[in-house]
């Protein structure tokens, strides 16, 4: 049997010089990207049986765009024979030419059947696929409005809803384990075996590959990439290391998002400095990156998962919301833990045209859903008396009450940086301070103004989920009260009852809720700044809504806003 791709090419990290290839192969190998008159091998290195390379390009043309190809122990795998898909390019970042930004989350992977469209609506990345292959036939090369890169800010995969062809592969495996495994859940990955194929699973829809081996993607874990509700709070953490199944779980689903997302994150001169890329080039494999995935579940200061990014004279910022936190103190909750916390303190600064925030959780939630975070939060901390504090925790962990606003510390501390940001004391003021976040299930703008400044700049909260995965019309009604002024007041009111105080900053949502599956497009030319949420409609006939090549899901526009003059 050959040495072919098992997954990939994946286009990861991109400059105006070097670009980054991912690939998984089935054996190990020597794998060679080749794009014009560059080429670069790299071997592969073994995780738990599996085997990876990262192969880095350097010395690019900035600006450019070029088809490349993968060859793996010098026999071609990509593209594949008889492809329909336009060529892979490896597009650079052009210093003169307006920055593209695609971003949403939380995308369940399926067949795209009728019963499929049904349960989580069209697969809008899958749609957005379709139509850039088909501006790229049609201009025989780079598309009018090419992308600059996807970012995929939360929940790449589900790793605790799981869908059948994963229930299979999961019984299956299990079974030829038989006793040996602590008795995990039926309906959940555990085992890096099982992640591996999550993945494999997840990015193998020849569209949504074709799309990954072409769009420069950077990427950030929520808490299904791992376990839903996952690090909601010091109780949430106790109750789940009680489970005999929980080191593998949390080794297995850290390791697996270092290897498949995290390190394509990191340009080759961080990955070089990365000790758990040098453990692993150094031979550690496997057990080297469970020692790391532990020690990193255990020690929320032990390893920066956020990273930072320059896009011509903007900023992006992508903050990890989850890994980092730090909640064995009710009383002294940090959302990004000792390491995070002065990470984005320090990076949160001027000078630039745009300054993007992208953490998986909207920092800018509708009011009504923000004051009940911040009064749940002070109730578990004891506002109301120690009596509350066990109902308080029951009620964070079942409705899910753990975003920015309940860890008003932590967001009172991003707000005092934003407002020296946006007033000159960190550097020239920018145009604006956007903050992009997923999660939620719906999507919307809101625009924010600080109390008690004068500044030009514009600050807003643009959020953009689900990619594949919406919500049930129950859920949409609760979700559309939630954004109600009254609802906002109500929770206000309840929130100061505990002792929250109004924070220094007021908004209001601007546009939205939308609650199709969409994918955003942020602009930034120069100093101005536009957004664009794009869906695919479903077919009033559920039966349209299958994968024959001829019935393509369309890309429409749910809505456009300019956030900045021109």
């Amino acid at each position: 049997m050959g040495n072919g791709l098992r997954l990939g090419p994946i286009l990861r990290h991109v400059t105006e010089t070097s670009a980054t290839i991912w690939v998984e192969t089935e054996a190990a190998g020597t794998v060679t990207v080749t794009a014009g008159d560059r080429s670069v091998s790299s071997d592969t290195f073994q995780v738990h049986g599996h085997h990876y390379a990262l192969c880095d390009l350097t010395g690019l043309a900035s600006g450019r765009a070029v088809p490349y190809r993968v060859a793996v122990d010098g026999v071609p795998v990509w593209p594949p024979a008889g492809s329909s898909h336009p060529p892979s390019l490896v597009r650079t970042l052009d210093p003169a030419a307006p920055q593209r930004l695609l971003f949403g989350s939380c995308r369940t992977p399926t067949d795209h059947g009728p019963a499929a469209v049904a349960r989580y609506g069209a697969d809008v990345l899958r749609a957005y696929a379709l139509r850039l292959a088909e501006a790229r036939r049609a201009a025989s090369g780079v598309a009018a409005e090419e992308p600059t890169a996807l970012l995929l800010i939360g929940d790449q995969v589900y790793a605790d809803e799981i869908q059948q062809p994963m229930r299979d592969y999961v019984a299956e495996r299990r079974s030829r384990h038989g006793g040996d495994l602590p008795h995990p859940p039926d309906d959940e990955v555990v085992f890096f075996d099982e992640y591996a194929e999550l993945y494999r699973q997840s990015w193998s829809d020849p569209d949504v590959r074709w799309l990954l081996s072409t769009v420069s993607t950077l990427m950030l874990f929520d808490d299904h990439d791992i376990r839903g509700d996952w690090n909601t709070s010091g109780r949430w953490r106790q109750e789940i290391a009680e489970n005999p199944w929980w080191r593998h779980r949390i080794t297995s689903g850290l390791g697996a998002y270092w290897i498949y997302q995290h390190a394509g994150n990191l340009s080759p001169d961080e990955r070089t400095a990365d000790p758990v890329w040098q453990a692993l080039c150094s031979g550690g494999g496997g057990a080297a990156l469970d020692e790391f995935a532990w020690q990193a579940h255990l020690d929320p200061g032990a390893y920066r998962w956020s990273h930072a990014h320059t896009f011509r004279r903007s900023r992006v910022l992508m903050v990890d919301t989850r890994c980092g936190r730090d909640v064995a103190d009710d009383r002294a909750r940090s959302m990004l833990g000792p390491v995070g916390e002065p990470w984005l303190d320090e990076s949160l600064t001027g000078d630039v045209d745009h300054l993007i925030v992208a953490s998986t959780l909207p920092f800018l939630l509708p009011k009504g859903v923000h004051y009940l975070e911040a009064w749940n939060e002070a109730v578990c901390a004891g506002a109301w008396g120690e009596w509350f504090r066990g109902p308080g925790e029951r009620l964070r962990q079942a409705l899910d009450l753990e975003h920015w606003a309940a860890f008003q510390r932590s967001f009172a501390s991003v707000i005092a940086a934003v407002a020296e940001v946006a007033t000159g004391r960190r550097g020239r003021p920018p145009a604006s301070v956007l903050f992009l976040g997923g999660d939620v299930h719906f999507s919307y703008l809101a625009r924010a103004r600080l109390r008690g400044y004068a500044t030009d700049t514009v600050i807003a909260q643009l959020v953009c989920s689900p990619l594949c995965n919406w919500l049930p019309p129950a859920l949409r009604r609760m979700m559309w009260l939630s954004a109600r002024a009254v609802t906002g007041l109500s929770c206000r009111l309840l929130a100061a009852s505990a002792g929250v105080r109004a924070p220094a900053v007021t908004w209001r949502l601007d546009g939205g809720p939308w609650y199709d599956n969409a994918l955003a497009t942020l602009v930034l030319d120069g100093r101005s700044a536009t957004v664009r949420w794009e869906h695919s409609p479903v077919p009033r006939t559920l039966a349209r809504a299958v994968t024959q090549p001829e019935r393509r899901p369309p890309v429409a526009e749910l809505a456009a806003y300019r956030l900045t003059p021109r």
